[in-house]
């Protein structure tokens, strides 16, 4: 790495030029630091894709160097791809208790727990990692115990926003802290890289005890099964729902494991000490309809969430239909509007009656729009803004607000090294960046063969031939031709396309059939001929040879 080893830098590695997979790292010194490190997913774009993560290559190669890997929340986003990272990182970790609660359930799964040294931090708390003073800042945001990082060092102070919002009545927490960003900058502050989500918004994001009173008054009017899908981590508004459901005589239900998990994390942190524990998806038969209010995963259209299923009416437990309500209480993120519609389709279909932000106060959003963004600006003042957690299009308006704030905005994208220390601020150099894809149990490269393999399955599917042939490398038999996803298993355009194929491989030379190797790719060739002439289209084809003494 070029650069004196006192350079103060931020470099994100992802997160910034689009929302999801954040990973950040900062460097002084010669020491590197590093701050969240989420999934995203494939959404409609990716199809063959369901859970990415930012590459760590770069400071895996330094991981000498890492101090440790601090949590600002527990959103997957910032926090879901540490287990399946941090065998990679092998650094120590740093979170507030309820962070490291549903941190504790991720590395046990992965069966980590034991390897990793996971340290709390009390919210609002500072500690030291060398070189670098750390200090979290408490923010409200749509989960419990959201903290800004205060980064100091010998070069200045950036201030790490993660994510945040201004309300003043957040319900679980206190709102953000705005005497110690006040206080923060009256120190002086060098750069604050600040959350962009919502920087094309104008207003105010809206306050979570507002969403509070509208949803007890509308579950009072509701009659038959009411469903309730939100996000799984936002506690304030899974206390909402319950307070509104005992309101209107309703007991509550939990279908889905990430809600089970996040209401276990949740308590062991005292949160939600007010209200009863709550019924599993096994007791949602015994309660009467009218009774019954059920909270269940699923708001973002995910095929294998318990609200698609219901949806399609294969739960095994869970049925809702003609009467009831079913009410989508979070945001449609960017990219999973067509899995939300079609979701929200089979429902309607069920005689389901369907409630959205859309057409009533059912959510309000974590992130701050830009009368919130001009506030923080106006408590920071900051000397450069560097948009992030953000498309493009979020980074380039949040930018022009910073302007106007009197900051001098930075944009970046993932990869850019951005040095802090010189009297000018500027992108010193740019790193290799990359995602994972979670496939299974494992991590393969999104650009790799296997993700590129599997695209041209999906759109040209795939054709598998199999030969047998004798000593000499004449065939034995017919060969077995089968096209999934281009031929049903009986149709006879399988057998025509495996006639044309063995009379093909009738003309190979004598010396290519004594090769395996060339025998087969001579046989790839044939039968991407045979079908070319029949699909006028490429599919992934492979052949596979037995060769039999004669």
């Amino acid at each position: 790495m070029n650069g004196d080893p006192g350079d103060f830098a931020f470099l994100p590695l992802g997160g910034t030029g689009e929302i999801g997979m954040n990973l950040n790292l900062y460097r002084y010194g010669g020491k590197w630091l590093a701050v969240d490190c989420g999934i995203g997913f494939g959404g409609a774009e990716n199809p063959e894709v369901e859970v990415m993560m930012p590459d760590p290559g770069f400071i895996v190669e330094r991981r000498d160097k890492l101090v440790g890997l601090v949590i600002t929340h527990a959103h997957e986003d910032h926090i879901g791809a540490v287990a399946w990272l941090w065998p990679q990182l092998r650094c120590p970790i740093f979170a507030t208790p309820f962070a490291a609660a549903v941190l504790r359930r991720k590395l046990a799964e992965a069966q980590l727990l034991g390897q990793v040294k996971l340290t709390v931090i009390p919210t609002g708390g500072a500690f030291d990692l060398p070189p670098f003073g750390l200090r979290f800042l408490r923010v409200a945001h749509s989960i419990p115990e959201a903290q800004a990082l205060v980064i100091t060092t010998p070069a200045g102070i950036v201030l790490h926003t993660g994510d945040w919002k201004l309300d003043p009545e957040p319900l679980v927490g206190p709102p953000t802290d705005e005497a110690a960003l006040a206080a923060l900058g009256d120190q002086g502050v060098l750069a604050m890289v600040c959350d962009s989500t919502n920087a094309m918004v104008e207003g105010h994001s809206g306050s979570e005890a507002d969403v509070r009173r509208s949803l007890s008054v509308l579950i009072r009017s509701l009659r038959g099964r009411v469903a309730v899908t939100c996000f799984a981590s936002n506690v304030a508004r899974v206390e909402s729902l319950a307070l509104a459901a005992r309101d209107a005589g309703r007991q509550v239900a939990l279908v889905g494991r990430s809600l089970r998990n996040l209401d276990a994390a949740a308590r062991s942190c005292g949160y939600l000490r007010d209200i009863p524990p709550f019924l599993s998806e096994d007791d949602v038969g015994s309660v009467p309809d009218d009774n019954l209010l059920i909270l269940i995963t699923g708001s973002q259209g995910e095929a294998r969430a318990a609200l698609a299923r219901v949806a399609l009416d294969t739960h095994p437990r869970v049925v809702l239909g003609e009467g009831d309500t079913v009410i989508f209480s979070s945001r449609m993120i960017p990219g999973n509007e067509r899995a939300i519609g079609t979701v929200q389709d089979n429902l309607v279909r069920r005689g389901v009656i369907l409630m959205t932000d859309v057409d009533h106060l059912v959510h309000v959003s974590g992130h701050p729009a830009r009368d919130e963004l001009r506030r923080l600006y106006r408590l920071v003042r900051p000397r450069y803004a560097v948009p992030v957690h953000g498309e493009w299009r979020h980074l380039a308006a949040h930018a022009d607000l910073a302007r106007d704030a009197g900051a001098i905005p930075l944009l970046l994208e993932d990869g850019d090294l951005l040095s802090l220390s010189s009297n000018r601020p500027e992108v010193i150099e740019s790193v290799p960046v990359g995602r994972l894809v979670l496939d299974g149990n494992r991590l393969v490269p999104f650009t790799g063969g296997v993700l590129a393999a599997r695209r041209r399955m999906l759109f040209n599917g795939v054709v598998l031939a199999s030969l047998v042939v004798d000593d000499a490398g004449r065939l034995r038999g017919t060969p077995k031709v089968s096209a999934p996803g281009l031929f049903e298993p009986e149709d006879p355009e399988t057998a025509r396309i495996a006639a044309e194929f063995a009379a093909a491989l009738a003309d190979v030379p004598a010396a290519s059939r004594r090769d395996d190797a060339a025998l087969e790719e001579v046989a790839r060739a044939a039968l991407r001929r045979a079908l070319g002439k029949r699909l006028g289209k490429r599919p992934l084809v492979d052949v596979h040879l037995l060769r039999v003494s004669a």
